[in-house]
């Protein structure tokens, strides 16, 4: 807003009383123009009636002419209906070249300019022309504050907001309850919910809508409770509640989530006769969305009369919300089909559906919309579709659209973070996080709980320690989420007892907090520990949900406690009622297959309610693969490959126990049914954290610029661990001579990392490995014989837990 159109004026808010008699201003525009002397035939006049009925800022342009041509410009009655048509138009500087050059103003062009600066202009502008009022003697009407307040709270300034407040008071409005309530909603506005109290309790007389103001205050500041006594307290004193009412209290029964309080204000709808309007209904429907009573809120809406698009987002949204993904894109089309717009909260809810549903089709159509719809500057509306892609395993497109992306916020930040967390592009993630704080946005525990989960995958433990001095720093140490996220990050770096040291300091434990501390002992080997910490959990107040089951069955899996892991699948059901889910089950036959019950784990499949699904046939090849059960493993495999996995790594299971039996067609059979489908067995790939780098190691790579160094000194170190004890584990290499085999060994990517690790630490420094494969056996008894010679500790992190290698033994106890 340009300054020119203002007049100097201090910004002090007072000013002298206004010692002018002037009409009052609420007065309709015909009897003050008898006031001031207009000519009656001034009304019937063609350009009168035209600017009565002008709809449009081209409409007004074009009806100006013709009322400068008749000499009707300087009427006050033209006067008065330009400003007040440029204010609604929102056109204030052009509402100022016609009202300041008007010699005698009457207040009511005063009131309507006012309103005009109010709806259009900044505050600081605003307030200078009120400033320009009071100077020019005009006597605010309530209605001024009343926009001013408003104004005030919706820029959350307090200080102006409270000079408007006392100027109200010094004009004798104190008693007004219109301008009171604007008051009480000025300090709700402002999050001073006590202070809007203040203002209602001291009001001698209240209205439904000084009422509403205040239960409104409660429920935006998250005082739900004190909203619904509220309610009950307006009527006790005589005051029915009303359509205002309705749909500010419904929420909060949503927010609480207590269907039981939503269906007592659904009876008084019904007894009040109101339950037709449609934004009653619509907030009744959106209340049992949230309530998870999907079955009530269909029926409401499909009873409506009547439907705003409001009520097809809330029945959208609610389906989405509640995991019906497919029911909320039915409904979409539905409303697509009877031809109503949507709006950004219809696309995003529709969004939500198509991420869940991982739909990139429908996903892309949606897409198309948003440019049909001219939503493409909508922030908001492309965070979705950033998610949308993401979810959907695009996040190559979903990277586009950030790029483009004009005035980012950190929920789009975060979107592009998670993204590619969730797809493994982990360097991408933290990339984007340093971008993100260079460009001095600071980052949310949403922020956090997206880029932990990133760094935790690359199990550097220097780089965990870095994340969570910045969690200090940006004070989010006392966030749950986040911390359980630390605890689950330390135990999959390596460090399980700084995960329970983390864990154990916490004042507060959400559900996943138990399960990542339990998960990460399970991993580590330490089942003892996890089936102790499980039991804690059962007798405090956090219940355990199926993930919880699903980490101490792991746990129990990776220890060898069979019997107990049996008993905690047992009660899963009997005591929590909880049913199993295909990810137990896997769980249960890998639980047994370990322990070598193979006859057991195969009764168990057959036994299952459901039709056992790739990770249970899984399990149970692999346990095959361990216990070398050529039988079992072969009808397996052959219910496997029925499933068509995507991945080679199961055929090479299947491979490696017809090698082990020398069954050598098999293995080649094998082979040429990969090869038919284009499956590739995934190469060993070790990491290993030295100096702020990542160094990464193939099997039989040579492309390291140390590499002749870490063979020559390989070769060394093997000849140390075979005086040692160590005998190298040929059976899995076949077809090649006796020194081959152990050259082959010998490469294998874990031993090529633990050499470059030995060369290029401290001695007496742990050595962490991060392995994409299981260790095999040769591997394994390999490392326990170097921690032996070299007086190491050893870390390494398979694909399916830790194994600490110590003085020539590894914490699984050769049972993995």
């Amino acid at each position: 807003m340009s300054s020119q159109l203002l007049p100097s004026a201090p910004l002090s808010i007072t000013a002298a009383p206004s010692s002018k008699v002037r009409p009052p201003s609420h007065l309709p525009l015909h009897t003050l123009s008898q006031r001031t002397h207009i000519p009656a035939h001034v009304y019937k006049h063609p350009s009168a009636i035209l600017l009565e009925l002008c709809t449009s800022m081209k409409e007004l342009h074009q009806f100006i002419p013709l009322v400068i041509k008749n000499g009707l410009y300087n009427e006050h009655l033209f006067q008065t209906k330009l400003v007040s048509l440029f204010c609604k138009f929102g056109s204030i500087r052009e509402a100022a070249r016609v009202f300041y050059p008007i010699e005698d103003k009457v207040d009511a062009l005063y009131h309507t300019m006012l309103k005009g600066y109010v709806q259009h202009a900044p505050l600081d502008d605003v307030l200078k022309f009120f400033c320009r009022m009071k100077q020019d003697n005009v006597r605010p009407v309530v209605y001024n504050f009343t926009y001013l307040l408003k104004v005030c709270g919706d820029n959350s300034d307090l200080r102006r907001g409270k000079e408007i407040h006392a100027q109200l008071l010094v004009n004798g409005y104190a008693s007004n309850m219109f301008a009171m309530a604007s008051v009480m909603n000025l300090y709700a506005k402002c999050r001073l919910v006590e202070e809007a109290y203040k203002m209602f309790d001291r009001m001698p007389e209240r209205d439904v809508v000084c009422w509403n103001t205040i239960i409104a205050a409660h429920t935006q500041n998250g005082f739900a409770e004190r909203a619904l006594e509220l309610v009950l307290q307006m009527q006790e004193e005589g005051q029915r509640p009303d359509l205002v009412t309705i749909v500010t209290i419904l929420p909060v029964s949503a927010n609480i989530g207590s269907v039981r309080i939503g269906k007592s204000i659904h009876g008084y709808v019904i007894r009040a006769g109101i339950e037709s309007a449609v934004n009653v209904s619509t907030a009744l429907l959106d209340m049992y969305s949230k309530c998870r009573s999907l079955g009530t809120a269909r029926f409401i809406f499909d009873n409506m009369r009547c439907r705003t698009v409001v009520s097809w987002n809330s029945m959208i949204d609610g389906y989405a919300q509640n995991g019906d993904s497919e029911e909320a894109l039915m409904l979409f089309r539905k409303m697509l089909d009877e031809g109503l717009k949507p709006t950004n909260v219809t696309v995003m809810g529709a969004l939500h559906a198509c991420s869940d549903l991982g739909d990139l089709v429908q996903g892309q159509f949606i897409h198309k919309l948003v440019d049909q719809l001219q939503l493409s500057s909508d922030v908001s509306v492309m965070n979705s579709l950033i998610s949308m892609y993401c979810k959907c395993k695009r996040v190559d497109i979903a990277a586009e659209i950030f790029e483009n992306l004009q005035g980012k916020t950190l929920v789009s930040w975060n979107a592009m973070i998670l993204g590619y967390a969730q797809n493994g592009h982990v360097s991408e993630a933290l990339n984007h996080f340093c971008k993100m704080k260079l460009q001095n946005i600071q980052p949310d525990s949403f922020t956090m709980v997206s880029v932990i989960p990133a760094l935790a995958e690359l199990s550097v433990l220097r780089q965990a320690k870095w994340i969570h001095g910045l969690v200090i720093r940006t004070c989010l140490d006392k966030n749950v989420f986040v911390m359980t996220a630390l605890v689950d990050m330390y135990a999959k770096c390596g460090a399980v007892h700084t995960a329970r040291m983390l864990f154990d300091m916490l004042d507060e434990r959400h559900v996943t907090t138990w399960n990542a501390m339990i998960d990460g002992y399970g991993t580590h080997g330490f089942g003892k520990a996890a089936v102790e910490l499980f039991i804690e959990m059962r007798k405090g107040s956090v219940k355990p949900n199926d993930v919880t089951f699903l980490c101490i069955i792991s746990a129990c899996s990776h220890s060898g406690f069979v019997e107990e892991g049996r008993h905690y699948f047992s009660i899963m059901k009997e005591d929590y009622g909880l049913e199993p889910s295909m990810d137990h089950y896997g769980a249960m036959v890998d639980l047994l297959g370990r322990a070598g019950r193979l006859d057991e784990a195969r009764d168990f499949i057959q036994g299952m309610p459901i039709e056992p699904g790739i990770n249970v046939l899984g399990a149970m090849l692999g346990a095959c693969k361990i216990h070398k059960n050529v039988e079992l493993g072969e009808k397996a495999a052959n219910k496997l490959f029925e499933l068509d996995p995507e991945e080679g790594g199961y055929h090479v299971l299947l491979a490696n126990i017809y090698a082990t039996a020398s069954m050598w067609d098999k293995v080649a059979e094998v082979r040429t049914k990969m090869d038919k489908k284009g499956l590739q067995k995934t190469p060993g790939c070790s990491l290993v954290d030295l100096r702020n780098a990542v160094h990464t190691f193939y099997s039989g790579s040579t492309n390291h610029p140390q590499s002749k160094k870490i063979y020559a000194f390989l070769e060394t170190l093997i000849d140390e661990i075979k005086a040692a004890g160590y005998v190298p584990d040929t059976n899995s290499i076949h077809d090649v001579e006796n020194d081959i085999q152990e050259q082959l060994l010998s490469s294998h990517s874990e031993k090529l990392a633990i050499a470059f690790g030995l060369l290029n630490s401290s001695p007496g420094t742990t050595i962490h490995i991060r392995k994409n494969l299981r260790v095999c056996g040769d591997c394994h008894n390999a490392t326990k014989y170097i921690s032996l010679v070299t007086g190491r500790e050893i870390i390494v992190r398979d694909m399916h837990r830790f194994h600490h290698f110590k003085n020539g033994t590894c914490s699984c106890g050769d049972y993995w």
